[in-house]
């Protein structure tokens, strides 16, 4: 059951906000949490100070301290790891750091991480020092495995610490229970951004790790981090970029090849045309390949690069739409209606392709509203699951809940709270399923299961303008905890028509006045709603740019009889 539902308004009518509003714009961020109107300030002098960062300055007098020797950035297989090494191997360079190498771990040898098996295949000559970005706090065994090589490992992570932290020589993550550092949200390219300041301030070159904010936007982005206010800084900092064309050619060549004008990017455009392309590479085949996208300084080059990573992301939705298709069959086989499903849901097949997992969780949970785990099978014969959840289920406390009740049946797992990752003995799938569901049980509200659809309000109809779209689209960076504006009313049908059998083309007309206004409802074709009739409609306000002229059209998140 999904319902439309009024956000109430967050903030002191009596706030004096920093500069004026546009009436929409403060119809909007009134129904966001902000501490104080000064969180609306993005400038760069408004970001925590890396002076907060206490870990950082033992971080920074490490990686000095191997300046002119072999340095290896060890990355993660996702958008946020490979933004997080090209970030950490280009701004070193720039810094004066003479021998920097990266290397992705294979997701199908390797594994997650900085495991044992991916430091014994490093080989000779070792490098002196590993910098591992957006992994490694739970990585025991490779940081062991490290240190016995006499390798010194730096941790630059994100992601929440277990109880017993590895024997790294130095560990920077906001997350650290000792760390008083405020900014708890940062993605791992967040993490490795503030080292990399903390860095270049120490060397006299603070402007350094800046010019490579498009980077940090992306990466932060496409990793679903809350967007608190340091993070709407770094991402509208590199937005800024972006659309001036001051960008890397990787992330300008990742544009081009989904039809993305760089004039006109938003977080939406990070997250759902230029992020998947970067981690199609990681899913199916090497990230390796999309950090030298972005690495590379020839247009060429990336151009080429891009090319082969949006091949790689058809043949990747080509096969996340099999394996959705046959995950919803088997919670359909259930013959059970949505409210008698359980608290969360797990599938599992051994043919599913590993790497596409969390995306066919995600999707099992957009369609149900439950926290979902996908399962397939590796080579080696166990199974690795991956989780999505919603607001109100944090899924890797809930693992650690699962972990601590049921000793030996989870092997490893790790993550945040709005996605984590696991892996299992073959035989434990159903034992794992219904310690899960008794603590999901246990702890989630009845009432979180009901997908609610937050509106921003009614939007006066002299505001469907191209204008109001447009500031709404630039004025800030909306994403995780700082959602995009969404408005309702109610409408009355003047047309309605099936795209590809896939989407609903609508033409409204407000009953608060105004002139029709085109609308598109994505994925809701199976629905038929007659011309004529009346709907309580919930949207966003975008614009089509498929004319010569702009023109304005509405997304449609939800539509209800009236």
């Amino acid at each position: 059951m999904t319902t439309i539902e009024r956000r109430p308004q967050a903030l002191p009518g009596s706030w004096v906000w920093p500069h004026a509003l546009h009436p929409v714009l403060r119809q909007v961020v009134e129904r966001r949490t902000l501490a104080s109107p000064m969180e609306l300030d993005l400038s760069l002098k408004s970001l925590l100070p890396v002076s907060r960062f206490d870990e950082l300055g033992p971080a920074v007098e490490l990686l000095l301290a191997y300046r002119d020797a072999p340095i290896l950035i060890a990355g993660d297989f996702d958008a946020d790891g490979a933004t997080s090494t090209a970030l950490m191997v280009l701004a070193l360079q720039d810094l004066g750091f003479t021998q920097v190498g990266f290397r992705i771990p294979d997701r199908f040898r390797h594994g997650y991480g900085l495991s044992r098996g991916f430091v014994e295949s490093l080989g000779a000559p070792a490098p002196r020092l590993i910098v591992t970005v957006d992994n490694g706090i739970s990585s025991h065994d490779g940081v062991a495995a490290a240190r016995e090589r006499g390798i010194d490992v730096l941790i630059t992570d994100h992601h929440l610490p277990p109880d017993e932290l590895p024997a790294a020589t130095v560990i920077v993550n906001p997350n650290l229970a000792t760390s008083a550092f405020p900014g708890k949200s940062l993605a791992g390219v967040g993490v490795a951004f503030y080292l990399l300041a903390a860095l270049g301030k120490a060397l006299e070159q603070p402007a350094a790790v800046t010019r490579y904010l498009d980077l940090v936007a992306l990466g932060t982005v496409a990793d679903l981090v809350r967007l608190d206010q340091a993070n709407r800084i770094l991402v509208d900092q590199g937005l800024r970029r972006i659309r001036a064309g001051q960008c890397r050619p990787g992330i300008r060549a990742l544009a081009q090849v989904s039809g993305t004008a760089l004039a006109g990017i938003t977080t939406s455009s990070l997250g759902f045309r230029i992020g998947p392309r970067l981690n199609a590479a990681g899913r199916l085949d090497d990230m390796a390949v999309g950090v030298r996208c972005l690495l590379t300084d020839s247009a060429d080059e990336a151009a080429e690069i891009a090319a082969t990573l949006d091949s790689l992301n058809r043949e990747r939705q080509e096969l996340e739409a099999d394996m959705k298709a046959e995950a919803l069959a088997i919670v359909a086989a259930l013959e059970l209606p949505d409210a008698s499903l359980p608290a969360v849901i797990c599938v599992q097949r051994d043919d599913w392709h590993e790497g596409l997992v969390g995306l066919v969780a995600a999707r099992v949970k957009e369609r149900y509203h439950r926290p979902s785990f996908a399962f397939a099978r590796t080579a080696g014969g166990e199974l690795k699951g991956s989780g999505r959840s919603i607001p109100g289920f944090h899924l890797r406390d809930a693992l650690a809940e699962v972990d601590a009740r049921n000793p030996g049946l989870i092997t490893r797992f790790g993550g945040h709270a709005m996605a984590a990752g696991l892996t299992l003995e073959a035989a434990a799938f159903e034992r794992f399923a219904a310690a899960l569901t008794e603590v999901a049980t246990a702890h989630i509200d009845p009432g979180t299961l009901t997908k609610k659809i937050l509106s921003d309000g009614a939007l006066a109809p002299e505001h469907f303008t191209v204008p109001v779209a447009k500031l709404l689209r630039d004025s800030l960076p909306w994403g995780q905890g700082f959602p995009e504006p969404c408005f309702d009313d109610r409408f009355r049908l003047l047309d309605c028509r099936r795209l590809k059998d896939l989407h609903l083309k609508l033409r409204l007309e407000p009953l608060a006045g105004g002139g029709a206004v085109d609308a598109i409802a994505f994925h809701q074709a199976d629905t038929d709603w007659p011309v004529g009739s009346v709907r309580h409609i919930a949207y966003r306000l975008a614009l089509n740019d498929y004319y010569a002229d702009e023109r304005v059209q509405l997304i449609v998140e939800h539509i209800v009889p009236v």
